[in-house]
């Protein structure tokens, strides 16, 4: 078999082995390893290229940028940061109509900027917001769809887990791609909350169990006072860690530390920090760092195994030749990317499709920051798509109510779903969305 055949039965490979139940980093590995077995016919030098790959792929010091912020966002989920933020978006957005599910999405939004991890929000907001939109008479479905839905702002809105990892795979400016999702992120929370505020006026039956309109439905039991004294140690959180970046204090690494410092500082002050929590804290980041780790080592394997196959160069070939332009390929693209979301996360769908398509696309001349943005926004419609979503399985998981069904929570999230694509086509269309601030 020639290289190229083989680059291809690897990538069908990969799929049926992540299919069949395979881990992703396991899986890209093997057949990496296989492959350049294949393709030199020598088993010493596939032995020596795992190894290699192995020790060089996360010796750098930009990876500290994963544990510190996963750390950082492990710490905000147990300070109870996410209520404080909910309580003064309630207070901020509950008069409105469809109000608390308004005060969801900018919760959402604001938890997005200190986290940069959407399960994280899931979880927290299904213990915040769902009692209480359920207690004041929304419906169930709504309720979750809204949680559901709002929690991709997190893998967006910097600092962004997936950013970072993407940065890392195509050495793209991890602070530039931060300061392109700010606006894209912004963008999708308008529409979330556009949404919500049209659903509410136009079909009450569908967001109100009574069926008829709710206005001024939050309880406003925080004075303006309180609403303020929760939000600024939200705020200077997110200036610390943000602002940092951007006036250029901080590298992104620095800033993860910094972050997560101040992260548990907020935690102690109120009084949410135990030695059993912060156990809990570290083993979680230890188990998330050493498998988002593992994934960027079976990466670099993967797309190493590809560029001594030829495959990238064939199908760039085949481009040129066939005259696709550059938005013919990204529609292709996009519509692979949508449809591994429905069979896996996006972390692993991240580390398959980069290796792959980077060399393909460099070619015609694209910022890779605005890529980037375009990528993880259709990464991030798998999460709340059937049948993974799997922020849709942290809510269901998370409720307390067992009479809500996992159909509820994607039904849910469906009309999220559409505002995503919408916004997707938007940043495609307008680049200059994503780079106005880079």
């Amino acid at each position: 078999m020639s290289g190229i055949e083989i680059g291809m039965l690897s990538i069908v490979g990969i799929l049926f082995l992540i299919y069949a139940g395979m881990h992703v980093a396991i899986a890209l590995s093997l057949l990496s390893f296989l492959g350049v077995w294949l393709i030199r016919s020598n088993l010493a030098v596939a032995s020596k290229m795992l190894a290699l790959a192995a020790a060089d792929s996360i010796s750098g010091y930009i990876f500290g940028v994963v544990p510190l912020f996963v750390l950082m966002g492990m710490f905000i989920s147990v300070s109870g940061i996410g209520k404080d933020t909910f309580d003064v978006a309630n207070r901020l957005f509950g008069k409105l109509e469809g109000g608390l599910g308004i005060a969801t999405v900018a919760a959402n939004a604001v938890f997005a900027a200190v986290t940069g991890i959407s399960i994280a929000s899931a979880a927290v907001f299904t213990k915040v917001a769902v009692p209480e939109m359920m207690r004041l008479g929304y419906r169930p479905r709504f309720a979750v769809g809204v949680v559901t839905g709002s929690s991709v702002l997190g893998m967006l809105i910097p600092p962004s887990l997936l950013l970072i990892l993407f940065g890392v795979l195509t050495e793209t400016s991890i602070g530039d791609l931060f300061k392109a999702g700010i606006l894209p992120g912004i963008v999708l929370s308008a529409g979330f909350s556009s949404a919500i505020f049209v659903m509410s006026c136009r079909f009450p039956g569908y967001v109100h169990a009574q069926g008829t309109k709710k206005a001024n439905d939050a309880d406003n039991k925080i004075s303006l006072a309180g609403a303020v004294a929760k939000l600024v140690p939200i705020a200077l959180l997110i200036f610390l860690v943000l602002g940092g970046i951007y006036a250029g204090w901080f590298t992104p690494t620095e800033s993860g530390a910094v972050g997560a410092l101040g992260a548990l500082v907020l935690a102690i002050g109120k009084r949410n920090m135990t030695m059993a929590k912060l156990w809990q804290v570290l083993t979680e980041t230890g188990h998330v760092t050493v498998s988002i780790l593992f994934l960027i080592i079976s990466a670099n394997i993967y797309g190493r195994m590809l560029a001594l196959s030829g495959i990238t160069g064939f199908i760039g070939t085949w481009i040129g030749q066939s005259g696709l332009g550059l938005y013919p390929v990204l529609i292709i693209y996009l519509v692979v990317v949508l449809l591994m979301g429905t069979i896996l996360d996006s972390t692993s769908i991240l580390m398959i499709v980069v290796p792959l398509i980077y060399p393909i696309i460099q070619p015609f001349g694209v910022n890779f920051v605005w890529f980037g943005l375009v990528t993880v926004i259709a990464i991030e419609v798998g999460l709340i798509t059937p049948p993974l979503g799997i922020a849709a399985y942290v809510v269901k998981s998370t409720l307390d109510d067992q009479s809500i069904t996992l159909n509820d929570v994607f039904a849910g999230a469906f009309p999220f779903v559409v505002i995503m694509i919408l916004v997707l086509a938007l940043i495609v269309i307008f680049p200059q969305i994503s780079l106005i601030l880079v």
